[in-house]
Parts: C-alpha cells; structure tokens; sequence
C-alpha cells in the first residue's frame, strides 16, 4: 500500500496541474512532496518494523503473455534512495518559490511526474517495469530544460536526450538478452531474482558483453568519463529546479541500477571487465577535477566537481566489496544534499548580483554573514570535512576502493584533494575579501525560502556526519544483501 501511495500520489498530483491547470500550483506541488516525505518517513518505520511487511510491497499482473508484472518494494537495498528522494523534492519545489514561470502549472507537474518515475525506478523489482520507470523519468526533465532553460537550450537539451536514450537502448538490448534467458516453468520472466539467476547461467564472455550494454546505460545517467560531455552544459542551461532535480536524484538512477541490477546479474562480468570501468571512472576524478579547478562559472564548477564524486561512487560499486557499496550509498546521500545546496547557492548568487563569475565576486561575508555561515557548511560537506555526512560516504568508499585496489585507491583518493582546492579556493574568492566596488555587486537578504533550505541541508549534513547510525545501518544491511546476491551460484 505505501509503495502504491508513494507512486500514485505524485502522478495523480501532476495529473491535476497538467489538466486543472492550477493557479494553486506552487502550494499543491509543496503539499504533494511534503506529504511523499512523511509517507516515505511511515515507510521506514515500517522496515525497521518488519522489513517484509505487504505494506511495503506490490505484485499484480500486467502483461501476462510476456512475464511482466507491476512488481514494487521498498527493500533495504532501494528504501534510502526513496527517502533520498521524498527529502530533497519538497526544497526543490520550495526553491521555485519566488521564482514566476510561465505555465507554473506545467513546471510544477512535470516536477512531480518525474517524483513518480525515479521512485519507481528504486523500488521496481520486474525488469521490464524498470526501465520503463528509467524512461519515463527522461521525459519530464527533458521538457523543463526545453521550455525553460537558458540560451541554446534546444541543442543542448537535444544532445542530453540523445546521449540517455541511446545509453538506455543499450540497457535494454541487455535486459532483453537475459530475459530470454529466463526459465520459470517453462516461461520467460523479469523478476529481478530470476534475471539473476539466469545472468549467472551465462558463460564469462556473455556476461561481459551484457555487463558493458548495461553500464553504458548507466554510465551516462552518473555520468561517467567519457560519457559525460553532455553534463557541464546541461546542468548549467537548465533551470535550477531542473539541475537540481539531475544531480540530487537522477543521477542516482545510474548509481543505484549498477547496485541492484548489474553487480548480481552479471557477476563474472564484473569481475572481468569492471577494472576498465574502474579505470575510467578515476579518469573522471581527475579529469573533472582539474577541470574544475580552473572554472569562472561557479555553476559550471559545481557540474564538474558531481562528475568527479560521482566517479568516486562509481569506483566504490564496481570494486564489489560490502566497503565499496555501503560507502557509495552513503555517498550517494550526501552528495544529494550538498550538491542541491551547492546549486541554490549558485542560483542565490546570481539572483543577487547578476553574476556567476568567481572573478568578479568577493567580500559578501561582509554583506551577509548567515549566509556566509550556510554557504561554508555546505562547502565543507562537499569536500568531506569531518563531522559533515560527506566524510562518512567518502571514508568507507575509500575503504572499498583501497581493498579492491591500493593503486586505484591511491588516484581515486585525489578527489578528496583536489575538491578541497576548487571548493575553498571559489569560497574564499566569492566569500571573503574585500568588497569589489567597481563590479557593482550588491547582496542583500536572503529570502525566507532560500534561507529555510539552506538550513535544512546544513542540519541534515551535521545530523547525519556527527550521528551516521540510523542511516549507515540500512546502507550496511543492504550493501550486505547486494553481496549475498553476488556470491550465490
């Protein structure tokens, strides 16, 4: 029943905007998320509960004639992406705000249709529903930075849609390739445990093959070198609502399906080929890194700086350790925090002084000192200062990393490093300082929106980095499952 609400109520919500076209459609987006939030809060007092509860679970027949069936859970290995989600949505939608759009009612539904698609994504357990939630999610996004993007937004956006449509046609050429691999009495299926099953039926070179059309779905939703070209110029086009929405959740669509549907499905695969992935995804550490290091454009710093955390999680996860995986998920949630963070304080910028140019900033503490304060917190949770919940996903992922290793370990760990000069070096130029008088620059306060999720994001990063427990225990359980999938026969 709650895997149906959490589904439903988002898209019946949108359904609304889209065809009542609401003037109200700021408040009913809000008071839809928010009550995601406490139905997502129920469900995890139900896992802690009874993980096996049928409140937790949905299982009806769709599409008999070919084994699909509209199979949901929420399972320790799905449930913190779903918190994840439910927890950042409500500030994406109460950043938009003080902001007017035209046709609001659009904005905010294709907001909570895309809500509907990545919870579906976490909580699928049929194959073919999967990735149907996986396209599903492009759609909405696609139309926010369409409609109301930034210049060129049509090229760019077409090249994003193009880049995730041809990665996720490979994914399903590889899911197809397993399910016809399936044997359940004689019939074909897409439940997830008999796709392991028949994956692992598969010789080495099979599982390699199936394991690279999968990944490449996957490494351009994180997006992984060199599948990331289409990122820095999308997230700095779209709407900061819309690059809020790609990098706090959807690009947790990758990370999550390399958990759940490739490390058990194709386990030898992994092993063969997973060291070329690794290899590419420390590429992208430094890569993107150093890239970062010499950007102007704050926003398109923050781009960058997800590219090289995101290669650090990658790394985690195909290391295939119980390390590398409970690290990536505790990774995977700081990183959302932060990097919505980081991009409200890109978007207050240039609200406030019309500018994003690092150069041309300076001496804003002066101006506005709480901000500065929220500003510096989530800086320290990005480079994973700690106490900040950043450090404890980077720590264990580390760990995973160092044990698969010690080499990779060595050069995956230069993002620690390096972020720490991006991050502060941009902070003190654009923070601290003298007031740049000739540039013009004003920053006044902050509105009440803004200020209220800065302050949410900072208490959950010094909640959850001081006190990891609660969340570290579901993480551990579920990377703990992952690998019990992984060493069946």
């Amino acid at each position: 029943m709650l895997t149906l609400l959490l589904l439903g109520i988002p898209f019946l919500s949108a359904l609304v905007l889209f065809f009542g076209k609401s003037q109200s459609a700021k408040s009913i987006a809000l008071t839809t998320t928010l009550l995601g939030f406490i139905l997502s809060l129920a469900a995890l007092f139900v896992f802690k509960t009874n993980p096996n509860s049928d409140l937790l679970k949905i299982n009806l027949p769709w599409i008999d004639s070919l084994g699909v069936r509209f199979d949901l859970s929420i399972t320790a290995v799905g449930i913190l992406l779903v918190l994840l989600s439910n927890f950042l949505l409500p500030l994406i939608v109460l950043s938009a705000f003080k902001n007017e759009y035209k046709r609001a009612y659009n904005f905010f539904a294709l907001i909570l249709l895309m809500q509907s698609a990545m919870l579906g994504v976490f909580m699928a357990n049929d194959g073919f529903l999967f990735y149907v939630f996986w396209e599903l999610a492009l759609i909405p996004i696609y139309f926010i930075c369409l409609l109301w993007g930034g210049e060129d937004r049509g090229r760019i956006t077409f090249k994003f849609f193009v880049y995730t449509l041809l990665g996720s046609l490979f994914m399903l050429i590889g899911l197809i390739y397993i399910y016809n691999h399936t044997n359940v009495n004689g019939l074909k299926s897409w439940n997830v445990n008999d796709m392991y099953a028949a994956g692992k039926l598969l010789t080495v070179k099979q599982q390699s093959i199936v394991f690279w059309f999968i990944f490449l779905a996957f490494a351009v939703k994180m997006p992984v070198f060199p599948f990331h070209t289409w990122q820095p110029n999308t997230y700095v086009n779209a709407p900061t609502q819309g690059t809020m929405l790609l990098s706090g959740i959807m690009l947790k669509m990758g990370t999550f399906g390399a958990i759940k549907w490739l490390l058990p499905m194709v386990p030898m695969g992994v092993a063969h080929s997973g060291g070329t992935a690794i290899t590419l995804s420390i590429i992208g550490i430094v890569y993107a890194s150093c890239i970062a290091i010499v950007q102007t454009d704050y926003k398109r710093l923050i781009a960058y700086s997800s590219i090289a955390h995101v290669g650090f999680m990658s790394a985690g996860i195909l290391a295939a350790n119980q390390q590398g995986i409970q690290g990536a998920y505790m990774q995977m949630l700081a990183h959302g925090c932060s990097v919505v963070g980081l991009f409200l304080v890109a978007d207050i910028l240039f609200r406030h002084t019309g500018t994003r140019d690092i150069t041309k900033l300076g001496g804003i503490r002066n101006m506005n000192g709480n901000f500065a304060v929220l500003f510096l917190i989530i800086t320290f949770d990005a480079v994973a200062l700690p106490f900040t919940n950043s450090f404890v996903g980077e720590f264990i992922t580390f760990s995973g990393v160092f044990k698969y290793s010690l080499v990779a370990s060595a050069f995956a760990g230069l993002t620690i490093i390096l972020s720490a000069v991006y991050m502060l070096r941009s902070y003190q130029k654009i923070m601290l300082g003298e007031i740049k008088q000739n540039a013009g620059v004003e920053f006044g306060p902050l509105a009440s929106s803004d200020k209220t999720i800065l302050i949410v994001i900072c208490i959950a990063i010094i909640a959850f980095g001081v006190y990891p427990k609660p969340l570290n225990d579901i993480a551990e359980e579920g990377a703990k499952q992952i690998i019990t999938l992984i060493k069946q026969p």
